[in-house]
């Protein structure tokens, strides 16, 4: 089934609690994959649910999740699942927005990089909800610090990118304990060989839920090209930044070496810029997204480890220092902006003819104008 529009919250028969949760934020309509999801999974069913990033899917199914959860029963009813530390954080962030009116809701988050004993003690208080990183709780259940056969919902959030990423026999193993689930849900930007494999083994009757990037859900954003070296980049965002008074941007490289270099010079020239990595530590990442979260952090360098994970609506420009090796990918990090019905911008830096050659088959294959700029001889940007 193919949505394209979002239904007002007040006709999905939902309880005063989560209304209340709802209006807190200022939101009267839902979006079209919380209208496709959020009815099948009140009702128990199965989904899969193919939607854009940015397109509000932990809503879609959080809000199910916690209209079912029973306070009394402290044992844990339902599981979500996410390919990064990152991501589980801010799904934890929104479920407990949206369990705000619903005492004795509790929810943890499990993922690596954090000590486990603090984990430890936070299942000892009998959360309802997990929201985890698959390593992280396989690990957990080895220690039988925390048991999830009782689960009843059963989420699969980013499910390609977790797949993709080797986690599918963690998960696998996963769902085959949580055998007492009477829903499963698949949340996915594209859906892969692997997301239909596990469809078909775990799931019956799946309501199929497809959001179109049409011109409603897609982001509005104007992408740019710039022939650039690598040593120029960061005079190239400085002069941007100057001429456009952008003050929340993210920039988006390869390795982590390249997100230190970057930093570093945009550091020299006075721009207040911090970056993470997978070799950062796990406490360090999560105070330099809270500084950009909150708007005290001008621009926030980055691997794509934080493409999924950090969720800014108003974020004004994004760059790619390097040029991403996958399509999605940079599907994944321009849609950083433009978000919330905002206009966003984003930049690719083209340091050599590889990154040529990659930009020119992300613009075929994403079907994206991706218009080529430079510094006129006034210094201002012109279009080529």
């Amino acid at each position: 089934m193919e949505i394209t529009e979002g239904v007002r919250f007040d006709t999905l028969g939902l309880s005063p609690e989560i209304m209340r949760a709802i209006s807190a934020r200022n939101i009267t309509l839902s979006t079209p994959v919380q209208a496709g999801c959020i009815p099948p999974m009140m009702k128990w069913q199965d989904v899969i649910a193919k939607a854009p990033t940015g397109t509000g899917k932990t809503f879609a199914y959080g809000i199910p999740i916690v209209e079912h959860i029973d306070p009394e029963d402290e044992s844990v009813q339902a599981v979500i699942l996410a390919p990064t530390r990152e991501l589980a954080i801010q799904i934890t962030d929104e479920l407990r927005d949206i369990a705000m009116y619903k005492p004795g809701v509790r929810s943890v988050c499990l993922y690596g990089g954090q000590p486990i004993n603090r984990q430890i003690e936070t299942l000892k208080k009998r959360p309802q909800i997990v929201i985890a990183t698959p390593g992280r709780l396989a690990d957990h259940m080895k220690r039988r610090t925390v048991r999830v056969d009782t689960a009843q919902t059963v989420v699969l959030d980013e499910a390609d990118r977790m797949l993709d990423m080797g986690f599918i026999h963690d998960v696998t193993r996963l769902l085959d304990r949580m055998n007492k689930r009477r829903n499963l849900g698949l949340f996915s930007a594209t859906i892969s060989r692997e997301v239909m494999d596990i469809a078909w083994v775990y799931q019956r009757d799946a309501e199929e839920i497809t959001v179109r990037e049409d011109e409603q859900n897609k982001p509005d954003i104007k992408q740019f090209r710039m022939d650039v070296t690598r040593d120029g980049q960061a005079g190239a965002i400085e002069k941007i930044l100057n001429e456009t008074g952008f003050d929340r941007c993210m920039a988006f490289c390869n390795t982590k070496g390249a997100t230190e270099r970057i930093t570093k010079f945009l550091q020299m020239r006075g721009i207040d810029a911090q970056c993470i990595h997978g070799d950062i530590p796990q406490k360090k990442r999560e105070q330099v997204m809270d500084l950009f979260r909150q708007g005290k952090l001008r621009v926030f360098v980055s691997t794509d480890v934080a493409a999924r994970g950090i969720d800014v609506d108003d974020v004004d420009i994004v760059f790619n220092c390097d040029v991403p090796d996958e399509n999605q990918d940079y599907i994944h990090r321009i849609g950083r902006t433009g978000r919330a019905k905002r206009q966003g911008v984003a930049v690719s830096f083209i340091a050599d003819y590889p990154s040529k050659l990659r930009i020119d088959d992300i613009a075929k294959n994403t079907r994206n104008n991706i218009v080529p700029v430079r510094f006129g001889e006034d210094g201002h940007l012109e279009v080529i």
